[in-house]
């Protein structure tokens, strides 16, 4: 890692081959390892980027730390275990394509990105200042494994219906995840999406539901329930999975296992703040900024300080 001192914000971000030769390496041993072992392996790096979001977000001075905890599990499974990607070649043509629709949870997604190589940890010190490429909401010109632009909720399925499209039509065998807020399944566009996902037999695609029930300010029930909400993707004619989304081994299983001819959408129950015991379901976390003690505190609770 170099000195956060020869940076300036604004420079371009830049794979980081050091971390790239170790994200490959935790590939390696995932690949080889048995089941237990790959929890094991999982749950350290979910502990790191958890450390990392926190750190980032207090240095910051904004973000939205209780979201970025509860998607945690679900990208570093993604991330570490499952997704055929290539830090180095933030472009390669044969990659599968991930998408966070709820963009404003930036801070995780970059820290899971930077955990794996796609560029140098130390410019997380630099979220969301002025000029730096790591805004608020991700940036596809601005950071290398972003796929598209995300922020305005209700973009990122639309978008990865039309990657998973792009497959079938070019009969690539690349596959599409797309991971949602709870909250942001009150856009319209998304059930626009679902129902022509499922009319093309998008068998690519996996939407992944962050399911923790708070959104800002209020819980996701009293803003617009979504209950029931399996039955209504099974209606829109997908194959739903239902797991818990801070078990490993439940994600793994619902990433990976045999597919049907349709698209898959894992509604993965989690909790906002995860992981920090003063954060956990609390909606005032969706926007709130911890304390230097807090941090210190939560970091120990993580077993990162």
């Amino acid at each position: 890692m170099q000195s956060l001192s020869t940076f300036e914000p604004s420079l371009a971000l830049v794979s980081d081959p050091s971390a790239a030769a170790r994200w490959r390496a935790r590939r390696d041993r995932f690949d080889d390892a048995a089941a237990s072992e790959r929890i094991e392996l999982l749950a350290a790096t979910s502990a790191s980027v958890r450390a990392t979001v926190l750190r980032t977000i207090t240095a910051a001075g904004l973000g939205h730390v209780g979201g970025d905890l509860s998607v945690t599990d679900i990208l570093t499974t993604l991330f570490d275990g499952v997704l055929c990607i290539d830090p180095l070649q933030p472009r390669w043509a044969a990659r599968d394509r991930f998408i966070l629709s709820k963009g404003h949870c930036a801070a995780a997604l970059y820290s899971t990105l930077a955990e794996c190589g796609f560029f140098d940890a130390a410019r997380l010190a630099h979220f969301a200042a002025p000029l730096s490429p790591l805004n608020g909401h991700p940036n596809r010109r601005k950071v290398p494994g972003v796929e598209t632009n995300t922020g305005p909720l209700g973009h990122g399925l639309p978008v990865a219906v039309g990657c998973a499209t792009a497959a079938q039509l070019a009969k690539r065998d690349w596959r599409t995840f797309v991971v949602l807020g709870d909250g942001e399944l009150q856009e319209g566009s998304n059930w626009e999406a679902a129902m022509y996902a499922s009319h093309r037999r998008l068998s690519s695609l996996t939407a992944v539901i962050d399911r923790n029930r708070l959104q800002q300010g209020a819980g996701t029930a009293d803003t617009n329930e979504l209950e029931p909400l399996a039955d209504k993707w099974r209606a829109f004619g997908w194959e739903v999975l239902t797991v818990d989304g801070h078990a490993h081994g439940e994600l793994l299983e619902a990433f990976t296992s045999l597919r049907t001819n349709r698209p898959r959408v894992v509604i993965a129950n989690t909790i906002k703040g995860k992981g920090v015991s003063f954060m956990e379901n609390g909606v005032e976390w969706h926007h709130k900024v911890p304390s230097a003690a807090q941090v210190e505190a939560a970091l120990k609770e993580l077993g990162q300080a």
